[in-house]
């Protein structure tokens, strides 16, 4: 290292802290240490922040960061990281950088040699999906959909055979329009479930069919009000209820061709039955499936 390049242990830390997404309380005892104690707070809107702060009084310096500033501001802000001071990031609700400003902050940093220090809470992409009832061991965080029609459209194309759970963010304006392409595309049959205003007063989650979601949002206005996530049940998950195939309808077109244990796995596969059953169905079916099982 050159006598002029600075030492890493003379850096600043780089702190991601989430910030609640409604309930204040979710605001833990760690993060507010390190929004009390930074040098430097840098948020997506300075106003936002400086209430969050007031509520514990915390006076930190505030500088706006976000994506119509931030090519010009991230070279100061490392500067400051580099010269010793301690920067907490955060967004107006959530964790930076999740389908918020920060993520080019957080690569400046890792390049400029900086120690990023991650402070952990609420998320509304995984609050949504521990309450969802939708398969969680595999999903697929999408963000927000395109705005325009067409483009929506197509981007849920190219998601309509994901086997994963889908994690989507959709505006309060947007979410009638996001459902009606979703059943268009995806099926009626498709579960999902609706989370709104996570952690509010007014916190609505509500499991059933896209089709389902559709009809009740477009009945009550107060669904397209707030914040809100939706998480769909991957393809493997739906494709029998979208289809309307039942295992009976699939051991009777399978069972002629296959040999019952792989008919049982096909028809397990296409109508989201264990395995064990549709094998013990295959078996009760009758004598006729294919030989050499």
């Amino acid at each position: 290292m050159s006598a002029s390049a600075p030492s890493e242990s003379a850096f600043g830390f780089l702190y991601v802290v989430a910030t609640p997404i409604g309930n204040l309380a979710d605001l833990s005892e760690r993060a507010r240490t390190v929004l009390a104690t930074a040098d430097l707070v840098a948020a997506e809107d300075t106003r936002h922040t400086g209430r969050l702060l007031a509520t514990f009084d915390a006076r930190a310096e505030l500088v706006s960061l976000h994506e119509h500033n931030e090519n010009n501001r991230i070279p100061e802000l490392i500067r400051r990281l580099e010269a010793g001071a301690s920067i907490a990031l955060v967004s107006d609700a959530g964790t930076p950088g999740v389908s918020d400003p920060g993520y080019r902050f957080v690569v400046a940093a890792h390049e400029a040699g900086c120690r990023v220090v991650p402070i952990p809470g609420a998320s509304a992409a995984i609050t949504a999906l521990s309450a969802a009832g939708q398969p969680t061991d595999r999903f697929v965080f999408e963000g927000f959909l395109p705005a325009r029609a067409n483009a929506r459209r197509e981007r849920l194309k190219t998601l309509a055979t994901e086997e994963r759970t889908l994690v989507l963010y959709e505006s309060s304006h947007r979410i009638g329009a996001a459902l009606t392409d979703l059943v268009a595309v995806f099926g009626s049959q498709r579960p999902a479930t609706l989370a709104r205003e996570l952690t509010k007063a007014y916190e609505t989650v509500h499991r059933a069919t896209l089709g389902d979601l559709a009809t009740w949002v477009d009945a009550d206005p107060n669904q397209r009000r707030g914040e809100i996530v939706l998480v769909v049940a991957g393809a493997s998950e739906a494709s029998a209820a979208s289809a309307g195939i039942t295992l009976t309808d699939a051991l009777d077109a399978l069972l002629p061709e296959l040999p019952p244990t792989r008919a049982a796995a096909v028809a397990a596969r296409l109508t989201g039955t264990k395995r064990r059953d549709a094998y013990r169905a295959a078996l009760a079916h009758g004598s006729g499936g294919a030989k050499g099982d």
